[in-house]
């Protein structure tokens, strides 16, 4: 049996997706798909393998804006309401 690695799923559609939010409020799996898109997007996850494959940890500034990137998350999910502009770069970190 083969196994294939479809990237999204149904996180792209209109459950969690950014297309989600063109019809009524923005809801908090909009948000955590947009952390989870940002983290995706610095290479977390291929740093974490790297990490536990050879064991030498991940550069802190990955882990820490990973950690950021979450907590920025999980405060805008709790805002009611959600800024309709969540996915706006002022409100998310990054690498300087």
């Amino acid at each position: 049996m083969k196994f294939k690695v479809i990237e999204g799923g149904l996180a792209d559609g209109p459950a969690g997706g950014p297309e989600a939010a063109a019809g009524g409020p923005v809801r908090p799996d909009q948000v955590a798909y947009e952390a989870a898109r940002r983290i995706r997007a610095i290479g977390f996850d291929a740093w974490r393998i790297r990490e536990f494959a050879t064991g030498r940890p991940m550069p802190r500034e990955i882990r820490y804006l990973q950690l950021q990137i979450s907590f920025v998350g999980e405060a805008l999910a709790r805002l009611d309401p959600i800024p309709e502009d969540y996915r706006a770069d002022r409100y998310w970190p990054k690498l300087h």
